[in-house]
């Protein structure tokens, strides 16, 4: 949902009487302050859904063998090079020397062998099942870990990049809830629930050293508090701006830099696939025709951002715009609906309590009630309520969330998923996209976009937009948001 996403990774819509980070930063030239919505449950990404954790921590307290550039590319990390066997089965990782853990523990071979091993083993969230084609990890030597898979994957390597990629000493796995222990620039300070997460610069760190000593992650509820902190100095940095309406006030004024790129965060209106009416194709098909996809776009991002139509964003090799597979037209849904034999239906629309997410839902009940269906908007606590009644347990029949992680429509071939598509069609496709070669991944993957589309497997209404504003001392901040990480790694200042 990148929640994936779940992703989710934006502002929460709470009273006013909640409204923020009331934590003081003191004047600090090697400090930096920057303002998020979405607070993590807790610090564990290996138990805990959602994309708040490894915004926080990826890449900036854990590291993996390779990340994810701004441009989507799989770049080096933790390991210096690697190398393919032909049957494309084999990696052989390269470690860089000189690396430890903040706990004082060296990173080694043996780290990657338990690193991914422990995935299979003790993580519980859905992700882990990207490591299922890992057969084996070969301590080759110190230095130099060997990665069998039981069949050629395209996806592996990438999969690498995200939170399941991430290494862990075995001595500091013991309560990653509270204290992670990582080989990043930064360490884990402090955290002050409901409002902050403090980290500080890592002084054994193995690479360059940050720009700043001190990070305060600081969460508002309040997408109001929050533009309000970055323009009375209170933040440096608002991760990504949620009130569209706001951003003008920050494009005009020279204390500031506006910067606007791109995501994966699709935000789909999720269907429950295996409950009637919505396990009916017409029924979904007839949603998504009542749907002006520009309309909610206008409303909750005053037009930006992108109408893809498909679970996948234009940074993907396989993007294409089907947003036109479904085009708005109110008849066609009232008579899929007629056709299906339903009349005056009612559904549950159990929406995340983000801004977004709520604005949306007002503009899809409005336009649905247009075709004869009645919707109830229920907002749902976000992230703990939304994932356990939405997410875990599929009470619901529709729901409104941003879908942030990379290339997550691999999830539409996992009938378990919270949207419960089941479609034999998607699922040996995948398997073809994943070990074919680049080509034939390229054209399987466009087969499953229309596939899903076709079936109206879901309406993605929007890619929402990236939109950073910035202290105009701040450098580094990369435009667009594409990886699960908010990477603090190349932030600079003037």
């Amino acid at each position: 949902m990148r929640v994936f996403g779940a992703t989710l990774v934006l502002a929460m819509l709470v009273s006013a009487c909640s409204a923020g980070s009331s934590v003081s930063v003191p004047a600090d030239p090697d400090a930096i302050s920057i303002g998020f919505a979405a607070e993590p449950a807790n610090l564990d990404f290996t138990r805990t859904d959602g994309a708040a954790i490894p915004q926080a921590l990826l890449y900036n307290v854990y590291e993996g063998l390779v990340k994810l550039d701004a441009d989507g590319r799989v770049v080096p990390l933790l390991a210096r090079e690697w190398t393919v066997s032909e049957d494309r089965r084999t990696y052989d990782f390269q470690l860089r020397p000189d690396v430890t853990f903040s706990n004082g523990q060296p990173f080694t071979a043996q780290d990657v062998k338990f690193s991914v091993e422990r995935v299979k083993t003790a993580w519980t969230i859905s992700l882990k099942s990207k490591m299922d084609v890992v057969d084996r990890v070969d301590v080759v030597g110190p230095l130099h870990a060997r990665v069998v898979l039981k069949r050629p994957s395209n996806n592996w390597l990438f999969d690498m990049t995200t939170r399941v990629g991430a290494m862990f000493s075995p001595s500091g796995v013991a309560d990653l809830a509270n204290t992670p222990v990582g080989t990043g620039p930064y360490t884990f300070a402090t955290r002050k629930r409901g409002d902050s997460i403090v980290l500080r610069a890592n002084p054994s760190y193995w690479g360059r050293r940050p720009a700043y000593t001190t990070v305060y992650l600081k969460y508002y509820k309040d997408p109001t508090a929050l533009n309000n902190a970055l323009l009375s100095n209170g933040i440096d940095v608002i991760s990504s701006i949620t009130t569209p309406d706001s951003i003008g006030q920050f494009e005009a004024d020279t204390r500031f830099t506006v910067l606007q790129g791109t995501t994966n965060a699709e935000v789909t209106l999720s269907f429950n696939n295996a409950k009637a009416p919505l396990n009916d194709k017409r029924v979904r098909q007839a949603l998504t025709y009542a749907i002006d996809r520009k309309a909610v776009m206008a409303t909750v991002s005053a037009g930006r951002g992108t109408q893809i139509g498909s679970m996948v964003p234009p940074t993907d090799p396989w993007y294409e715009d089907l947003s036109g597979v479904h085009p708005h037209d109110p008849a066609r849904a009232k008579a899929l609906l007629a056709e299906a034999g339903l009349r005056n239906i009612s559904l549950r629309l159990r929406v995340a309590n983000l801004p977004y997410a709520v604005s949306a839902a007002q503009v899809v009940a409005s336009q649905l009630a247009d075709v004869g269906v009645n919707v109830s908007i229920e907002p749902l606590d976000f992230p703990a309520v939304w994932l356990k009644q939405v997410f875990t347990d599929h009470d619901f029949d529709m729901s409104i969330v941003q879908h942030v992680e990379a290339r997550d429509i691999v999830t539409f071939g996992n009938p378990k998923y919270y949207w419960g598509y089941d479609s034999p069609k998607v699922r040996e496709l995948l398997t073809q996209a994943d070990v074919g070669t680049p080509e034939k991944q390229v054209q399987a993957m466009k087969e499953i976009a229309r596939t899903i589309a076709d079936d109206a497997a879901a309406d993605w209404l929007f890619l929402f937009p990236n939109v950073i504003a910035a202290k105009t001392k701040v450098t580094g901040l990369s435009r667009n948001q594409v990886s699960e990480s908010f990477d603090l790694t190349g932030l600079g200042r003037r």
